[in-house]
């Protein structure tokens, strides 16, 4: 298993990718099954913005200054899912806002994922290189087993507030 910090990131895309189209596929099937897959995206979620916030923005900030206004919309931009996410974990399926609400915290990660890889991911493998990105993807990876997995969490609580008053 790569310890590469964009590598595992991608991973965490991957997966949040596979999930999305699962909801997607299963947007007029069963609230059980909606539900289930809404709850397996928060914890995605949570887990991964919750590893970004406290391990990989930090440390490119500290280390590539230049790329602050990136890292401040990406602590933005994971406010709102953080807001949606929040908000759905509290939601039943049945609920006429619970398919609209999934849909639109979809499409603003799957924007955020696409700036990501394509457009700061490049800039900070080039910056960093291989072995501090693999020194940030250690301290990731020994960080996402406490990692919270709820909104709820008052771990992943802490990390939003923190995110957008830093």
């Amino acid at each position: 298993m790569s310890t590469d910090a964009i590598v595992l990131l991608k991973e965490d895309h991957k997966e949040m990718r596979r999930l999305f189209k699962a909801f997607q596929d299963a947007e007029e099937g069963p609230a059980s099954q909606r539900q289930k897959l809404v709850g397996q995206i928060l914890e995605a979620l949570t887990v991964h913005t919750y590893l970004e916030n406290e391990v990989m923005y930090p440390e490119v900030r500290r280390l590539l200054p230049d790329l602050e206004d990136d890292i401040l919309e990406s602590y933005e931009e994971h406010h709102v899912a953080d807001v949606l996410c929040a908000e759905l974990a509290t939601m039943d399926a049945e609920h006429e806002h619970f398919n609209a609400k999934t849909t639109v915290l979809i499409e603003n990660v799957t924007h955020h994922v696409e700036e990501e890889e394509q457009e700061w991911f490049p800039k900070v493998r080039e910056a960093l290189g291989r072995k501090q990105l693999q020194e940030i993807g250690e301290r990731m990876i020994a960080l996402r087993a406490d990692a919270p997995r709820t909104p709820s969490d008052p771990k992943a609580i802490k990390k939003a507030i923190d995110a957008v008053t830093a």
